[in-house]
Formats: C-alpha cells, sequence, structure tokens
C-alpha cells in the first residue's frame, strides 16, 4: 500500500469520524427565521434531541424531546438513529484501519467508511428537506426554520468520510499494480526440446533400417 494514501485515508476518516460527534451534539440544526417577521422577541432553535428558545435578555430555556418510540412522524427520529449508526460504522472503520492497514481488508475499511457517510448523508439530508419544505408551504401554519449550522457540520463529515474510502481504494489499487510478476520456473526434471525429439526420432528410424 502506498502510505501517503493510507495515512491520508485514515486522517479524512477520523475527521470524519470526529466531525459526527460534533454535529450530534449541535443545538442548531435548525433555527427560527427572522423572514417576514418585523419584532423578533425570542429565537426557537432545535437539534435531534431537545428544542431551545432564547430572549433578548440572553436567556435560554431547553425541551428535550420525548422518548424516542414518541416522535412518530417526526424527522428527528430517522435522522436521530442514522447519526447513532454513523457513529458505530465510523468507529467500526477506524478500528479496521488501524489494525490490519492492509489490502486484505481493504474492501471492509472503505465499505464502513462509504456505510457512515451515506447515513450522515441521508440524517442530515432528510432533515434539511424538511425545513425547507416547511418553510416554501405558505398554508404552513407552526413556525418556520433555517438550516443550522449542524447540517453544515454533518454534511462536512460525510464528505470526508466518502473522501477517505476513495483513497483506501486507490491505495489498494496501486498496490496491486506494483506487485511485481513472478517468472514461470519449470520443475528440475528433464527438459525435452524439440530439437532432442527430432534427434530421437531420427535415430529410432536409423536402428528400424538395418531390420
Amino acid at each position: 500500500m502506498d502510505p501517503i494514501i493510507e495515512v491520508l485515508a485514515l486522517l479524512l476518516g477520523f475527521l470524519g469520524w470526529v466531525m459526527v460527534g460534533i454535529a450530534i451534539p449541535n443545538r442548531y440544526w435548525k433555527t427560527s427565521t427572522v423572514d417576514g417577521n418585523v419584532i423578533t422577541t425570542s429565537t426557537i432553535y432545535e437539534n435531534l434531541w431537545m428544542s431551545c428558545a432564547s430572549d433578548s435578555t440572553g436567556v435560554h430555556n431547553c425541551r428535550e424531546f420525548p422518548s424516542l418510540l414518541a416522535l412518530s412522524g417526526r424527522p428527528s427520529k430517522r435522522s436521530r438513529l442514522l447519526m447513532i449508526a454513523s457513529v458505530v460504522l465510523g468507529t467500526i472503520g477506524l478500528a479496521a484501519t488501524l489494525i490490519g492497514m492492509q489490502c486484505n481488508i481493504i474492501f471492509w475499511d472503505e465499505q464502513m467508511n462509504v456505510m457512515q457517510s451515506l447515513c450522515t448523508m441521508i440524517s442530515v439530508s432528510w432533515y434539511a428537506f424538511n425545513i425547507t419544505q416547511e418553510f416554501f408551504n405558505p398554508l404552513f401554519p407552526g413556525t418556520k426554520y433555517e438550516l443550522g449550522e449542524g447540517l453544515y457540520i454533518g454534511w462536512c463529515s460525510g464528505t470526508l468520510a466518502i473522501c477517505g474510502g476513495v483513497c483506501l481504494v486507490f491505495a489498494c489499487k496501486s498496490d496491486t499494480d506494483e506487485k511485481p510478476a513472478y517468472p514461470y520456473q519449470p520443475s528440475r526434471g528433464t527438459v525435452y526440446s524439440a530439437a532432442t525429439s527430432r534427434r530421437d526420432a531420427h535415430s529410432t528410424y536409423d536402428k528400424n533400417a538395418y531390420v
């Protein structure tokens, strides 16, 4: 394996895994919009675990969401499950890379990184889709939100994870291309050439001529 590409893949995978851990507890997955509001007395922001509000004096009040089973119909339920799966898959991928670092397990490492990236991207994109759908719906009666910084951290995390997987693939490919071809070595038995065969046949014919 190319050690430079291998270290780069490990670094990208580690950064992606760390950024997942930063995005999950980030409180600003969505923030209430000021579009169309003349006077704004409070700001509401949410993440996967709680909803918070801050007033003009800087006082923050947070309320945790109910249990996972009580989040029926909310995007937080699916996004929460996918982000937890992303952390688990990223941990497995990093452990496999650190232990093995060889092409015989490269498919396992690359697969974990790609699956981590997919879980993160789907979770963040699904959450962002629901925010934009409510924002542009003129008939939506509730509070409208904008994309928060937690979503952008999640997108960066997914991008780093997929880049790490791609680097692992190229590292394995370069290692395969550099393997020398082993020359064919015949066994140490008697080697018969075409000239030897013709000489033996000629000798046989000569002996038959005297019979």
